[in-house]
């Protein structure tokens, strides 16, 4: 199983990354989850203005083996969802760390503290 994890970047143990700049994250999901899940071939997710809150659902992704929920890294406001995997849901497969599927304006910066850095997530990954 792929433990790939950028630096530079924010991890959730329900496989969700988080680039944060400023008050906004761009959120999707790791390379160790969309190898779980396997070919992907829809997704789910919030409209602009759409509240998240951290922990909770925000959306799912569906492959050719489940369907998963998707976890928000961060309780916040969506911005924007990612209309590009509409069309081309296996780019998540292909390219994860920039098939994005929501900007979030963060509502509580401090909850970035209890996320992963890249080396605690692979660390994680390998003694999931």
């Amino acid at each position: 199983m792929s433990h790939d994890a950028p630096e530079g970047l924010r991890y959730t143990k329900n496989h969700e990354w988080a680039r944060i700049e400023g008050d906004v994250a761009t959120v999707g999901i790791t390379d160790f989850a969309q190898a779980a899940l396997g070919d992907i071939v829809f997704s789910e997710l919030p409209e602009a203005g759409t509240a998240l809150k951290k922990d909770e659902p925000f959306g799912i992704v569906e492959s050719v083996k489940s369907v998963s929920d998707l976890y928000a890294p961060l309780t916040g406001e969506a911005l924007e969802s990612n209309g590009g995997l509409e069309g081309d849901p296996g780019l998540i497969n292909r390219k994860p760390y920039e098939a994005w599927m929501v900007k979030v304006r963060i509502a509580d910066p401090s909850e970035a503290d209890a996320l992963l850095d890249a080396d605690g997530y692979r660390k994680f990954c390998e003694e999931a």
